[in-house]
């Protein structure tokens, strides 16, 4: 199947969608490949980076691998 004949064959298959959550998941899967440029960050979401970066430099975070092993050290019942 041919770029257009895809291209065609969905719209024709969208128009048939009323899960208005399903075509807002498609619709941002669609806005996401069509973006170009930077991501502009929300002031919320500029907040919540600064945050966890002071948190970081105080220390107050773990890594991925360090917090595994926590895990693995409380889920031992040997």
């Amino acid at each position: 199947m041919s770029t257009l004949e895809l291209q065609q064959a969905l719209a024709e298959e969208i128009t048939l969608i009323q899960d208005v959550d399903f075509l807002n998941a498609l619709k941002s899967i669609i806005d996401a490949k069509l973006s170009v440029g930077v991501y502009q960050l929300s002031d919320y979401q500029k907040e919540r980076v600064a945050q966890a970066r002071m948190e970081r430099e105080k220390g107050l975070l773990i890594d991925s691998d360090e917090m595994f092993n926590e895990f693995d050290k409380w889920l031992d019942t040997e």
